[in-house]
């Protein structure tokens, strides 16, 4: 049984007979009965009546059966069906009217049940209805077939809707304008844009097309997302003088103009729709509000907003969306509030909009708060809400409310039959990231494995290697990249995951691999996004290790922004090249690019690895008095950290304590480090002692001031530090090194022998130790920071990760080629000075990473010059 039909409201007979009413089936019977005695022309007067006024399915199956017993049938059958329409029993109407002779009230009837049956949402009944019309012989007419597409369309089947357009062709109806809109309709909600359009051009060329005929191809246009057609359209339909643009026209382009950021056509449109009256329409004034706030008009739309005599709501939610999309979550948080003040009922698009704002700007609390009082009023989340809920949660890191989403969703959104797959997929998208972002990167990958290779999109792969690429995965983060990539995987990654790609390239100074992206990218024409791509390959070249293909990417760039100019000065800073970087400065200025915050924080890192000290307060004094920037607590860490390299103790600690700001940990380190390079015992104390009351636990903090009283043969000392981070559950990171071979990188730690070639690589060592030895190289013991003799203290030195890492690379290099090392920890001044000397007898240049910055070896010198 069809669903449309089984609503009837049909009681069973015990109900009937429980509640008689003898009153009217004897009135009935009784008028049945005068008017046959007396004259049977007064029979369909009296009859019609009684139809259109029966109240019950009872009284019209009465009616019926006098019909039946008088012979009186075959004139009222329209009416019964119309009848048993009205009281919900269309199995009754179907049974009448496939008995029928086709005629053009009962194709009229068949036409009432098929809308009945779309209205309610059975687009499957629409179809059986639709076959069972052909199967008695009963023919289609222009209504038909609009109803019937239309149902296809729900659906979507685009199989059934060629059947019937097949059925339409067949017919003759090809050449109605009303059948003809409603295919190219269906064929758009079935995505078969390519036909909607064949079907649109056959139209235009037989000189049927209306404005129902544009609009549908337009709006099929901007559905599918191809608003550059969709515009396109609207142009050539304004060319054309007997179609006048309407009100829905307008609210078909005016999203693609939004989507295009075509501000200049939307504009126009405006103007148009003021000529012709249509901006009185609260329809058309929130489609080119959005428009404007797409295209980052937000005034504009705040103008729009302001002259809309009538507004809803959803003109309330246009503005506070674009608001919060343009920054300026202020203002849409007081349209929220203002909405409130006056009552606006506050739909789920409204309080979407409120916390994605929140989510975005990293307010994750207050999102949460939102989200809580939207539940208390009783409005129902949506997939976008979700979404955004997870984003706020990741951006601070609230691993249990995610998981309190995760649980709502599961049982309120996920795993529905009805659902559309697409939302499932953003929500678990969203889980994915979020997962990831609160280090739960097992169960963000368990989530990703969840989902069927042929259902993910390129979102769902991005966030998955974004999520490993930020969270110390980075070696996860590109095989899963590479497998993305592999053959007989259709999805091409986008801007954003070839980006996250190259961020982990550069954590993991993985040169090889960026230069394969790299081609990557140029093989794959990533105009459109070139600029952002090309910035991230700056980065990633730097931190690799290849200053000079940074600044060839950088050459090469058709357009630059500040975040290209501040790449450039990034790399500069961190190989040491000081001069070149305060040239790339000048250049900058040059090109119109004035210095921001981010600017002066760079050029102070720069000056502080580079021994510039002097360059670096006229650069700090400089921020407020010529450009207006005022400095924040990483400006303030980085003079400090400039003043401490130097030894400029009084300096730097009259510096911290003229602070307009408390000073935080990143300040006392800062000292704490300099304190470290020049062995000032008694000021590293007292930083330390900061720290302390901070409740700072870094493992460097204790670790620097280990060294200081190691460095001054305070072993007491260095024994108690150490009693203390065990006692405070601090652990010391160990040391590491890795060195990119032939075959990939291999990973060393400190006396590491687990390597196949390790018999290799310390004879090797050995003989280099010997060798530079005899041109004048000494062992610094003072780096053992161990109370053991000397003798000893240089075997410790011997086994560093570094020292094994060059030895590898040298085993595995061809002469001439840069042996590129990475350590995670700073670089101790033995190895740096063994290195210095090594690069002496090797023809290889040595590109050593550590955790503070480059150093080039190249000679017997290194470019930091002594100074790091």
């Amino acid at each position: 049984m069809l669903r449309s039909f089984s609503r009837a409201n049909t009681k069973p007979e015990f109900l009937l007979q429980s509640k008689p009413r003898p009153s009217g089936g004897a009135i009935t019977i009784s008028l049945f009965s005068s008017a046959v005695a007396q004259n049977r022309a007064s029979l369909t007067p009296i009859t019609t009546t009684l139809l259109q006024k029966c109240n019950s399915l009872a009284q019209a199956k009465l009616i019926h059966q006098q019909l039946l017993v008088q012979g009186l049938y075959q004139d009222f059958t329209t009416r019964l069906v119309s009848a048993y329409l009205t009281h919900n029993a269309p199995s009754h109407s179907i049974s009448i009217l496939e008995r029928l002779t086709p005629s053009t009230s009962v194709v009229f009837c068949w036409n009432t049940i098929i809308r009945r049956s779309l209205r309610l949402g059975f687009s499957h009944d629409v179809l059986s209805l639709f076959r069972m019309m052909l199967r008695v012989h009963c023919p289609p007419d222009h209504y038909t077939f609009p109803f019937v597409l239309k149902a296809c369309g729900e659906l979507p089947s685009f199989r059934s809707g060629a059947a019937v357009h097949a059925v339409v062709s067949t017919t003759g109806f090809d050449s109605n304008v009303f059948v003809c809109n409603a295919l190219v309709a269906m064929y758009a909600r079935c995505c078969e844009l390519d036909d909607a359009r064949q079907m649109f051009e056959e139209m235009h060329d037989k000189g049927i097309c209306d404005i129902v005929s544009w609009n549908s191809i337009v709006a099929a246009y901007t559905q599918s997302r191809d608003a550059k057609n969709a515009v396109e359209l609207f142009r050539i339909m304004m060319d054309d003088s007997e179609i006048h643009p309407d009100i829905v026209s307008l609210v078909n382009v005016l999203p693609a103009c939004g989507s295009l950021g075509a501000s200049l056509h939307g504009m126009q449109l405006h103007a148009f729709a003021l000529r012709r009256g249509l901006f009185e329409d609260v329809f058309v004034g929130n489609a080119l509000m959005d428009m404007y706030a797409k295209c980052r008009m937000i005034e504009q739309a705040n103008k729009v907003f302001e002259s809309m005599e009538v507004k809803d709501v959803v003109s309330w939610n246009v503005m506070v969306t674009g608001y919060s999309q343009a920054g300026r979550f202020e203002e849409a948080l007081g349209l929220f509030e203002k909405m409130r003040e006056e009552k606006i009922e506050l739909d789920v698009v409204t309080w979407s909009a409120v916390i994605a704002g929140y989510a975005q700007k990293g307010h994750g609390y207050e999102a949460l708060g939102v989200f809580r009082q939207m539940q208390l009023c009783g409005s129902k989340p949506n997939v976008v809400t979700l979404v955004s809920v997870l984003s706020g949660c990741a951006s601070i890191a609230a691993l249990l409310q995610g998981k309190e989403t995760h649980c709502y969703a599961i049982k309120c959104v996920l795993n529905y039959d009805w659902n559309d797959p697409g939302e499932d997929l953003m929500v678990i998208n969203g889980l994915i990231d979020m997962y990831a972002k609160c280090k739960s990167t097992n169960v963000a990958r368990l989530m990703f494995d969840s989902v069927a290779p042929s259902d993910r999109n390129v979102v769902t792969w991005t966030v998955m290697i974004g999520g490993y690429a930020q969270h110390g995965e980075e070696n996860d983060a590109l095989k899963l990249f590479s497998e993305m990539l592999q053959e007989g995987n259709s999805m091409k990654p986008n801007a954003f995951t070839i980006c996250c790609a190259l961020m982990a390239c550069a954590h993991l100074a993985a040169l090889r691999f960026g230069k394969q992206i790299h081609a990557y990218i140029l093989r794959n024409r990533y105009e459109s996004v070139m600029l952002f791509m090309e910035n991230c390959l700056i980065d990633m070249y730097s931190k690799s290790g290849d200053i000079h293909a940074a600044r060839v990417v950088f050459d090469n760039m058709q357009h630059r922004n500040s975040v290209s100019w501040t790449s450039l000065l990034t790399a500069y800073g961190m190989h040491g090249y000081g001069e070149e970087a305060i040239k790339v400065l000048d250049d900058m200025r040059v090109a119109g690019f004035v210095p921001d915050g981010i600017t002066f924080l760079v050029l102070l890192y720069v000056c502080s690895h580079s021994g510039m000290v002097d360059q670096g307060i006229r650069f700090f004094e400089s921020m407020h008095t010529e450009y207006s920037v005022t400095p924040e607590l990483d400006h303030y860490a980085c003079m400090v950290d400039l003043l401490g390299r130097a030894g400029r103790f009084g300096q730097a600690l009259e510096f911290v304590h003229s602070m307009p700001m408390e000073p935080t940990a990143i300040v006392w380190i800062a000292l704490l480090s300099g304190c470290r390079i020049h062995g000032n015992v008694e000021l590293g104390e007292y930083a330390a002692a900061q720290l302390q009351e901070l409740g700072s636990e870094n493992d460097g903090s204790y670790t620097l001031l280990s060294n200081i009283y190691a460095n001054a043969r305070r072993w007491r000392d260095v024994a108690r530090v150490r009693s203390l981070m065990k006692y405070s559950g601090v652990k010391k990171r160990a040391g590491c090194s890795w060195v990119q071979g032939k075959k990939g990188t291999a990973t060393f730690f400190v006396g590491d022998r687990s390597h196949p070639q390790f018999e290799q690589i310390y004879k090797l060592l050995a003989d280099l130790i010997q060798r530079i030895k005899a041109i004048g190289y000494v062992p610094e013991t003072n780096c053992a920071l161990h109370d053991v003799d000397d003798e000893e203290k240089g075997d410790l030195l011997f086994e560093h990760s570094e020292k094994l890492a060059l030895a590898y690379g040298i085993l595995v290099s061809t002469p001439g080629v840069p042996i590129h090392i990475t350590k995670n920890l700073r670089v101790c001044t033995d190895c740096h000075n063994a290195f210095t000397y090594i690069s002496m007898i090797i023809d290889n240049e040595i590109i050593l990473r550590d955790s503070s910055r480059f150093h080039h070896f190249k000679s017997g010198s290194c470019s930091c010059r002594g100074y790091w």
